[in-house]
């Protein structure tokens, strides 16, 4: 199926003055994006958003409480506006969610370790192709969606397992148990609280999460994916945190921006990635 097709029900309309402009499915939504400092190419479309988030009032729109259902990526999604002014999907990782799948094609009965899995669109193109899934995430009504995701992609009956639980303490007990994935996927937040009163930070958790992470993925036949929304972590960034704790060598990584182009020519930047195809 062709990129395009994939991705039929999302759209970056426009970006500018400190906002972006999306469709979801047939929804249009108009959220803050305080990076864009351009300006707006495409008035008009501005004035057809159905649902606008406002950082002092909320969502605004005759449906800002009720939650819809998008088509993306050979999966259903179902988007709720949330109170950080999110909807529940990070349409930039589109591009990761295919490189994934291509890595489960070439691995017969792979596992995956999902960590930070939010909604489960990676999870959920991971077990579409026939991976065991493990899914961690902190949030116990996050890890909730991403079920109800599965749920209406069809893939409730997929080898996922779920776990609410701190990110940190899983690997840690994981490696404990001498357990082995085919794969790793990691999605950090910048800043977090974690169990026990931890709190997580990008700048000083992540190495020491990926050391973990290399002792759970077995052998040279492996493969990880490692995407970041921070400010300062770019891709080479981020590809010499792989290599460091991999053992890799900075050639066997590929890494780059996490953008999305709008139809009215703007390009939207959203993030980095660093990934490894492994053997």
């Amino acid at each position: 199926m062709a990129d395009d097709e994939r991705m039929d029900a999302y759209e970056l309309l426009d970006v500018g003055d400190g906002a972006r402009l999306e469709r979801f499915g047939d929804r249009v939504v108009d959220r803050p994006h305080p990076g864009v400092l351009s300006a707006r190419l495409d008035p008009v479309a501005w004035r057809a958003a159905d649902l606008v988030y406002d950082r002092a009032r909320g969502w605004q729109g005759p449906d800002a409480g009720t939650p819809w259902q998008a088509r993306i990526d050979g999966l259903t999604i179902e988007l709720r506006p949330t109170d950080a002014g999110q909807v529940g999907l990070f349409p930039e990782q589109a591009p990761s969610w295919r490189w994934l799948r291509e890595r489960v094609r070439e691995r017969e009965g792979a596992t995956v370790l999902d960590l930070f899995g939010y909604t489960g669109a990676s999870s959920l193109a991971l077990a579409d192709e026939g991976a065991a899934v493990a899914h961690v995430d902190a949030s116990k009504p996050t890890v909730a969606w991403a079920r109800r995701n599965a749920e209406l992609s069809g893939l409730a009956d997929r080898p996922i397992r779920w776990f609410v639980d701190d990110t940190v303490a899983f690997v840690t007990r994981e490696r404990r148990r001498g357990r082995r994935y085919d794969g790793v996927v990691l999605d950090p937040p910048s800043y977090g609280h974690g169990g026990g009163g931890r709190t997580w930070r990008l700048d000083a958790g992540l190495e020491p999460l990926l050391d973990a992470c290399a002792e759970l993925v077995g052998g040279s036949a492996g493969f990880v994916l490692l995407t970041a929304h921070t400010a300062g972590w770019t891709g080479d960034r981020l590809a010499d945190a792989l290599a460091r704790t991999f053992g890799l060598m900075p050639s066997d990584i590929e890494a780059g921006e996490l953008a999305v182009e709008a139809r009215s020519g703007q390009r939207l930047e959203l993030g980095a990635y660093a990934r490894w195809a492994g053997g």
